[in-house]
């Protein structure tokens, strides 16, 4: 099925245009027999067919290094300066950026805040912008009021889909660790470092090894309790924070061509909590009609092929997997949401690039609405982005007597949706939403759990589903959600 879906989009959208060395013809040579002629062709997985493509070689195998030309650059306000800082050093401050067309810049990590630092990095990105002619720019201007700037989106990965950067088959780098959420659309998306980041500014290439690939097959029909989070943090649970070092996570199966997008970045935005290098699934008809709603660009999805060689194959039937949660303070100290039951928390956070989504957020007032009742912890409410502010206060949420999220997150005693952003989900300045400034018990939908993650040092994260974060609001202890889903 891949393999035809494949043929067929390639046909309406296009391939690549690359430019190809052409080599001067050798002297004939005499005719060989059909059965000693022929290329040979490796089959490959489709990070490397991604990598091949975009190095114009052939085939790659893991452990080549190859120069990459790179499709999108993403950068935040808090890598953003110092990229270009490297940049300018070392190509001189007469050097042009390499395409100010594929560099997108994101505002989204320390901006609500007074903090005098965090303000001026946005100052310095709003110059090399201007300076640059940088063609993608999410800024803010006024603070006080985020509806008030009509180019602010919010969290970075989830803008980056939202406003159609992310395409099957493309190169994408960031500088931010997660930015590997990009692999949800069949994308080699990675994080990489501010000096990476400023030799691709000027030069569009990175060199970079090509990692083997797991893959992880995800049979079975989704329990309705279930969601994408408790599968990445099984996984996790599984192979350990270093047991996917460098190397690609490939997704398939019935649960995977069954979610949303949004569902699917969930799947892709953790890999790197496994020490993944990129993690990646299918495209399929859910990826095109998303992609083709945000952008007419053309794109070339790519699939591993049958025959394809993989470090490991990991297999798991969804329909027998339980709801769980990542205890302090790691992301694979995993943990049965039932087993934790005992656990008094202080708080509930919704929110970030991996649990702030439109979908995350129908998914708690769902459960919410249907338990009724009011929380019994406060319960921190901070959409990705702008859309997804919006679309909580506007979509009724399914089966939910045509409410909208934020009518129930209202009636269940819920802190007010605050302003997108990162917000408390790396800390930030004191001042910043939510932020953990005492030792308290959280459980948040976030992606890491280490020791000062969410502010203060000494407090303790519970990562979980938005079902089990909702379950837990209205405990006040660590809750399965089946206790309040038929």
């Amino acid at each position: 099925m891949q393999q035809t879906l494949k043929s067929s989009r390639v046909g309406a959208v296009g391939r690549r245009t690359r430019v190809v060395t052409t080599c001067v013809a050798a002297p004939p040579t005499p005719a060989r027999t059909p059965a000693s002629t022929g290329a040979v062709k490796r089959a490959m997985t489709m990070t490397e067919k991604i990598l091949a493509l975009h190095s114009d070689k052939p085939s790659v195998a893991p452990g080549d290094n190859v120069w990459t030309q790179v499709d999108k650059l993403m950068t935040h306000d808090v890598c953003g300066p110092g990229t270009f800082g490297i940049f300018q050093k070392e190509f001189g401050d007469k050097a042009e950026v390499w395409d100010p067309e594929r560099v997108v810049i994101i505002p989204d990590h320390y901006i609500f805040t007074a903090d005098p630092r965090a303000n001026r990095n946005v100052d310095i990105l709003r110059d090399m912008v201007d300076r640059y002619k940088i063609k993608y720019f999410y800024d803010i201007k006024d603070r006080g009021d985020f509806k008030a700037n009509p180019d602010y989106k919010g969290v970075c990965h989830v803008a980056l889909a939202q406003e159609g950067h992310c395409k099957p088959g493309e190169v994408l780098f960031g500088t931010d660790s997660h930015t590997c959420n990009a692999g949800a659309f069949g994308q080699f998306a990675t994080g990489v470092g501010n000096t990476d980041a400023g030799f691709i500014l000027g030069t569009g290439k990175l060199l970079i090894k090509v990692p083997p690939t797991m893959r992880f097959a995800l049979d079975g029909k989704m329990p309705p309790w279930l969601q994408a989070k408790d599968l990445i943090l099984h996984i996790i649970g599984e192979i350990g924070v270093a047991g996917a070092t460098y190397r690609s996570m490939e997704f398939v199966g019935d649960a995977i061509s069954q979610m949303n997008m949004e569902e699917r970045m969930t799947m892709c935005n953790m890999v790197v909590e496994a020490g993944g290098k990129n993690g990646v699934c299918p495209a399929d008809q859910t990826t095109f009609d998303y992609v083709e709603a945000r952008t007419s660009e053309p794109y070339n999805p790519s699939y591993s092929d049958e025959s394809a060689s993989f470090f490991a194959d990991y297999r798991f039937d969804v329909s027998k997997l339980e709801p769980v949660v990542a205890a302090p303070h790691s992301p694979d100290n995993r943990k049965l949401a039932r087993e934790c039951k005992d656990v008094k928390i202080d708080r509930v956070y919704i929110g970030s690039c991996t649990g702030g989504k439109t979908e995350d957020f129908m998914s708690a007032a769902k459960l919410l609405h249907g338990a009724g009742g009011e929380v019994k912890v406060p319960t921190y409410l901070v959409p990705a982005t702008q859309k997804v502010w919006a679309d909580v206060y506007a979509l009724p949420v399914p089966g939910c007597d045509g409410k909208t999220a934020a009518q129930i997150f209202e009636a269940a005693g819920c802190v007010t949706p605050a302003a997108p952003s990162c917000a408390a989900c790396l800390g930030g300045p004191r001042d910043t939403f939510a932020r953990m400034n005492e030792p308290e018990v959280c459980v948040s939908t976030t992606n890491r759990n280490f020791p000062g993650r969410m502010g203060h040092k000494e407090g303790q994260i519970y990562l979980a589903s938005p079902y089990t974060a909702a379950a837990s609001a209205l405990t006040g202890y660590v809750s399965d959600p089946r206790d309040f889903m038929a």
